[in-house]
């Protein structure tokens, strides 16, 4: 029993969000990316879902896609990303159970989070960093990591709103 609530206290001190008053928050979740294997054919299906606006890519010879969803201040992102080494689907892949796009979530500060993870034991130890933040020609700053299921999670700034 007081192995369990050992556990517990360890537990209640890593979620306690007092101890992040400092931190960048993390606000919302701006886009899925989906891996898929033939752009055209993406582009050509979601090009016909009302509401569904264009706004990057979009060509046979592109790898990556992006179409909006909804106005400038309440918009989402759906990604397609091209990707025909992966199988998606095929549960005894590992990669591509692991693999099936990422979910990105906007912060305020991309750096400080970053940091934050990076300094922070208890997560640094659970997670794998795939690169350092990164300007991206889309209008983000960004970083990737795995999670400890593996999932790809990625954590971006617009650029736009970033301060100097």
């Amino acid at each position: 029993m007081k192995n369990i609530v050992k556990l517990y206290d360890k537990v209640d001190h890593i979620c306690d969000k007092t101890s992040l008053h400092n931190m960048a928050d993390v606000y919302r979740i701006s886009a899925v990316t989906l891996i898929i294997k033939d752009m055209t054919r993406s582009c050509n299906f979601y090009s016909q879902i009302p509401s569904f606006k264009l706004v990057y890519g979009g060509s046979s010879n592109d790898s990556f896609t992006t179409y909006q969803i909804g106005n400038d201040n309440t918009s989402a992102y759906l990604n397609l990303e091209l990707n025909q080494n992966i199988h998606i689907g095929n549960p005894n892949n590992y990669l591509g159970r692991r693999h099936f796009g990422r979910i990105i979530f906007h912060t305020d500060d991309i750096d400080v989070l970053y940091s934050y993870f990076k300094s922070n034991r208890e997560i640094s130890n659970i997670i794998s960093f795939e690169n350092q933040p990164t300007d991206a020609p889309w209008g983000e700053r960004y970083f990737h990591i795995r999670e400890p299921d593996g999932y790809q999670l990625s954590f971006a700034e617009p650029i736009k709103q970033k301060k100097e």
